[in-house]
């Protein structure tokens, strides 16, 4: 298999994570590619129109796009453990917390990319509008941190840990350990793994 890949993404980082805790890392041929907003990748829009990575190319040739759909791949061929839980009430939670963590990484994209104009050009309604959805769901997260570093690893872990490792990675300035502090012990708990160490966010 082969995954359009960078080291700056917090959703190739969930995927690496994934494939590491599966033992499918060996598997993947990692194929660095940038994406922007403002500027269409060629190589990656051949295989997915929406200019996003990661993308995983099956050995088949098949291709699938968009983080959650190569987790949920990748947690079906491992064959072990699953990370998405079998049974209902705790694939919905899972599910739920994965979708909470996606959100929270796609607003904290816009987020910073709005951060990145100008002053004179930024939207500070927004910017307003932003840090409240975000507060809000960091809140959520700190009233599960205890619950979730007692149970058993599933995608809702790995996306809610990515969330705070990007705010780590891109808004430094932010201190939301202080606010956050049950959440803040959830995250160093898994950053503890060989997984997560393994697929550290970084601009290098």
């Amino acid at each position: 298999m082969k995954l359009f890949w960078s080291s700056r993404s917090p959703f190739v980082r969930q995927v690496m994570i994934v494939a590491h805790e599966q033992g499918l890392e060996r598997q993947i041929e990692l194929i660095a590619e940038t994406v922007a907003m403002a500027a269409p990748n060629a190589r990656v829009m051949a295989h997915n129109p929406l200019n996003k990575i990661p993308v995983l190319i099956l050995d088949n040739g098949g291709v699938l796009y968009d983080s959650r759909v190569i987790i949920d791949y990748l947690d079906t061929i491992a064959g072990g453990v699953p990370l998405i839980p079998i049974g209902a009430n705790a694939r919905l939670s899972a599910l739920r917390q994965q979708a909470l963590g996606m959100g929270l990484l796609d607003l904290a994209v816009l987020w910073r990319s709005e951060m990145m104009r100008p002053v004179p050009q930024q939207n500070q309604a927004l910017l307003k509008s932003f840090a409240a959805k975000f507060e809000a769901g960091l809140s959520v997260l700190e009233g599960e941190a205890d619950e979730l570093a007692g149970t058993e690893m599933t995608v809702g872990h790995i996306a809610l840990a990515t969330v705070l490792a990007y705010l780590d990675f891109r808004f430094q300035s932010l201190d939301w350990r202080r606010a956050h502090p049950h959440a803040a012990e959830f995250a160093a708990i898994l950053e503890q793994r060989p997984a997560f160490q393994a697929t550290r966010l970084s601009d290098g």
